[in-house]
């Protein structure tokens, strides 16, 4: 059978811009991030001549309307192109978005997502097995958002995460080291000397203080430390990893994929990687950046997209990646299982990995439809 090319032609684009519970609250408020509502999201779809529809959720920032409006350029490059040919768009859409448009690093990846479910329903199977699916589970791991409760709000929540059965807990703390401090050491003594923690203050820290810290979390036997300092300041994150044992891990803001990865690796910035289909350039990416850790007997742990119509889809990738150790998903899972018919599979603190054939997410369309606020 010879190849239709003009089946495949992706014919629609449609953004929809999606209102959360708290739309209209103050986004200064909103910045602090301390959890308890649905935020604001977007759903991108891609449809082809014959008729096969891609779908993926995408970030909606604290400004939903202006980060949907961010990807109309891109939904006018891709009307007309083959919906195969992912690694051609990719190509072009570097130049096309580096001479003018410069997109925000979180508007590329749905479209890589949409792109690989209408390939995985054009072959009858899911991503997970045209990715090389070599598990079908992944250990779970769940992180906090800010407590403004403080240190006893951490510790009844770590308890809690240990007795539901995750495989750990990962603490998102205020990124005031004297509070920092103790919140490390009493969660630690809560849930016991062997249960996994990790610690990401969101590059709350300068040089200094991070050693502090990460000397501390050594003591305390976690597992990780994340970002410590500002994303960028990649100096002191350098030597951060010279000098500590807990391993580094950064990227997960990096821009253009596995490219930007790239220096933080062959610099010696981090000990693990941090990428994800949303922010990082969708699934295509996800993968590139998991094979360039793993040349370099590096970890490729995959971060939150927030939605877990998105976590969908880091599931479909960690079930192709031998250096992934876990799923990551923001806690309470409840605010951000919406927008779908059958969530998660989560047992024993394992995700399943879905089987039907594209990305295999069964969308609620009603909750969709009602909570849309523009058809871009």
């Amino acid at each position: 059978m010879s190849y239709d090319a003009a089946a495949n032609r992706i014919t629609e684009v449609t953004i929809r811009v999606c209102r959360g519970q708290d739309s209209a609250a103050d986004v200064t408020a909103a910045a602090n991030l301390r959890g308890g509502t649905r935020p604001p999201f977007l759903v991108l779809t891609l449809t082809t001549a014959d008729g096969t529809a891609g779908t993926s959720f995408g970030f909606a920032t604290l400004n939903p309307r202006a980060a949907g409006e961010a990807m109309v350029p891109i939904k006018q490059f891709f009307l007309g192109r083959d919906a195969y040919e992912r690694e051609r768009a990719a190509l072009e859409f570097r130049r096309f978005d580096r001479s003018w448009t410069l997109s925000p690093s979180y508007s590329y990846g749905p479209f890589d997502n949409a792109l690989w479910d209408i390939i995985g329903k054009k072959s009858g199977v899911s991503v997970s097995r045209l990715l090389g699916r070599w598990r079908d589970r992944v250990p779970v791991y769940v992180s906090s958002m800010f407590h403004a409760e403080g240190t006893a709000a951490y510790v009844e929540e770590a308890r809690a995460v240990q007795a539901a059965g995750y495989h750990g807990y990962k603490l998102h703390p205020p990124g005031v080291l004297a509070q920092d401090l103790e919140l490390y050491a009493a969660v630690r003594d809560a849930v016991g000397p062997t249960f996994t923690l990790m610690a990401d203050p969101v590059g709350a820290y300068g040089y200094e203080d991070a050693m502090i810290v990460g000397r501390e979390l050594e003591r305390l036997r976690y597992r990780w430390l994340e970002e410590p300092v500002h994303d960028v300041d990649w100096h002191s994150q350098q030597r951060l990893r010279e000098k500590l044992d807990i391993p580094i891990l950064g990227t997960e803001t990096s821009p253009w994929g596995h490219r930007g990865t790239s220096a933080a690796i062959a610099h010696g910035h981090v000990d693990a990687v941090r990428t994800d289909v949303s922010w990082r350039g969708g699934v295509t990416e996800v993968m590139k950046v998991g094979s360039l850790a793993d040349a370099f007997g590096m970890r490729c742990e995959l971060h939150s997209c927030i939605y877990h119509a998105l976590e969908l889809i880091n599931l479909q990738c960690a079930s192709a990646m031998t250096n992934c150790t876990y799923l990551e998903l923001l806690y309470p899972l409840q605010d951000y299982d919406f927008g779908l018919r059958a969530g998660l599979r989560i047992t024993d603190g394992h995700a399943a990995v879905p089987d039907l054939p594209g990305l295999g997410i069964d969308y609620d369309w009603d909750f969709i439809d009602d909570a849309t606020v523009a058809v871009l």
